[in-house]
């Protein structure tokens, strides 16, 4: 009963005291005095759980940069006796030089006392004395507009880093990228060991007169020895710490009066182009593509201007959509633009394609220059007339008009020992038919049936490639020698009308602005306006006509 009382006495008297409560708030920096841009960490210390919010920094506004706030709490027991504590620690960076005063923070009642701090002016401390530092270098000091430079920050470290943003240089209208990846490296300063992060950056601006760049900034992280009050080792902490390169001035030059075309200004501009095959002799309504390739060093994709293409009027284009990139050779950036056109002729003949300049400007010899492609000949077979438009001109015979007296007459000469040669050959078809006329009636009629099956096949699924080298194999098949597009075009004008269709739907580029899951579907759009029923009637007609004009040339041979 007695030993049931003292503990409930013993209760009584623990509970009748107040729980802890604030008796202490304690202010420190890490760094006094300190340099002007260099960062400072500010720690308040409670010796009891309190609210976040109830510390108010507000008053380090008016001499300070005030960077992020961390708060941690801990609680320890000692012989039974809890205690626990509240730290705060504030990211300051002084605006100044000078000396400059912390006030006391107050949280119920509780002060804290006022701290003196000496800002030293920038430059004043030895940088073996300074544990991050930050160095930064342009690779002109003078440009034109649009004329990349490259802009080069270093970041000093002597102490190890946790974790860490570095952030871009700025400046007003201007064009800002990141070149390539960081390099680490470890270099010696002052006879102390710093470990280096190295970014480059390619900066373009597009306004005159004399900028200033404001430098790249880091905001990260570091580990520092620290001993807390009554511990007997140290041990590392992470610090947060900032740090900015300095400022640099640029003049940027305008675009000189003398300078005529689109604006381009580089170190070096080449222009390449490919040809299928490396030949210059093609065949009417053969697609012929070309690339042309314009690169240029020390500038950005953006910079480079479209190139302008002109052909002759027989020599229909079907440029695709230029690609533009930009990557690193070397060391230095090179932007490249690729235009991809496929040429088509509708017309025999030789044609030039003209040559093709670009302008640019060198910053080096501060003139004038140009990237050059030059002329190139080209020559399409396939202007003279073919056995179907020999047919057209019996049937409608119109006098030719002599447009080369040197020329056509030997053409004449040439034709009519052909029809000669043709004659023979069908005297001579005439007598082995005699023996086998059935077979032969077979063997001719077989062929361009199977090519005409495959031709409305291509029709049907409306593919302008397969209605192309469908109707060419047709008619080689029917008029048994090798028939061009442009030769069957001149068999029907309906005929050569949906050639020039198909061909345009068949080279055309597709259009990507809409999403079509079918690589054939830009194709079959523009496609549409060909009748391909239409189409299929007349080649019938045609085969008929054909079949009639074999039939009574073979009755005028075998009386």
């Amino acid at each position: 009963m007695v030993i049931r009382s003292i503990f409930v006495l013993a209760l009584l008297a623990l509970t009748a005291f107040p729980a802890s409560a604030l008796t202490q708030l304690q202010a420190s920096v890490d760094s006094n005095p300190i340099m002007e841009g260099e960062t400072l960490v500010l720690t308040v210390t409670a010796d009891d759980d309190i609210n976040s919010g109830k510390l108010n920094t507000s008053a380090l506004l008016k001499d300070f940069m005030v960077g992020r706030t961390s708060i941690s709490r801990s609680k320890k027991i000692m012989n039974f006796d809890a205690s626990n504590e509240t730290r705060w620690q504030v990211l300051l960076s002084p605006k100044k030089a000078g000396n400059v005063v912390i006030p006391a923070f107050t949280i119920d009642g509780v002060s804290s006392t006022p701290i003196k701090l000496s800002v030293l002016k920038a430059g004043s401390q030895p940088q073996q004395m300074q544990n991050i530092f930050m160095r930064a270098s342009l690779s002109n000091e003078e440009v034109y507009v649009g004329q990349m430079l490259t802009y080069k920050v270093k970041l000093y470290l002597a102490l190890e880093l946790q974790r860490g943003v570095l952030n871009a240089p700025d400046l007003n209208g201007a064009q800002i990228k990141q070149l390539g990846e960081d390099s680490d490296s470890t270099e010696i300063v002052n006879g102390r060991r710093y470990r280096v992060i190295e970014r480059n950056y390619s900066i373009i601006a597009d306004q005159p007169g004399e900028l200033s760049i404001t430098g790249a900034s880091f905001a990260g992280d570091v580990l520092v020895q620290s001993r807390r009050n009554g511990a007997m080792f140290s041990f590392n902490e992470s610090k947060p710490t900032q740090t900015q390169a300095p400022d640099i001035k640029v003049q940027i030059k305008p675009i000189p009066q003398d300078y005529h075309g689109e604006w381009l200004v580089s170190d070096l501009v080449v222009l390449k182009e490919d040809w299928p095959d490396k030949t210059v002799e093609y065949n009417i309504g053969d697609p012929i593509t070309r690339t042309i390739t314009l690169l240029a060093s020390n500038t950005d994709e953006t910079s480079l201007p479209e190139i302008s293409l002109s052909t002759p009027a027989a020599l229909k284009t079907y440029p695709e959509k230029a690609q533009r990139n930009t990557f690193l050779r070397e060391n230095q950036m090179v932007a490249q633009l690729t235009q991809t056109t496929a040429i088509v002729a509708t017309s025999g003949g030789t044609y030039t394609l003209p040559e093709i300049k670009v302008p640019w400007w060198n910053p080096h010899l501060n003139k004038q220059q140009f990237a050059t492609l030059p002329a190139r000949t080209i020559v399409i077979k396939g202007a003279i007339a073919a056995a179907p438009q020999q047919q057209q001109q019996l049937q409608t015979p119109e006098p030719a008009t002599n447009t080369s007296a040197g020329f056509w007459p030997w053409l004449s000469l040439v034709l009519a020992l052909l029809w000669l040669i043709t004659l023979m050959l069908w005297i001579n078809a005439r007598k082995q038919n005699k023996a086998k006329p059935t077979t032969k009636a077979v063997i001719t009629s077989a062929s361009p049936s199977s090519s005409f099956a495959e031709l409305k096949a291509a029709c049907d699924a409306n593919n302008p490639t397969r209605v192309l080298n469908s109707i060419s194999r047709y008619y080689t098949e029917l008029y048994q020698r090798p028939m061009s597009l442009s030769q069957i075009a001149m068999t029907d004008d309906f005929i050569a009308k949906s050639i020039n269709l198909i061909q345009k739907a068949a080279y055309a580029p597709v259009n990507t602005s809409s999403v079509n899951t079918s690589p054939v579907s830009g194709l079959q759009s523009q496609a549409e306006a060909v009748d391909y029923a239409k189409l299929i009637n007349v080649v019938k007609a045609a085969k008929a006509q054909q079949q009639s004009v074999n039939t009574s040339a073979l009755g005028k041979l075998n009386p």
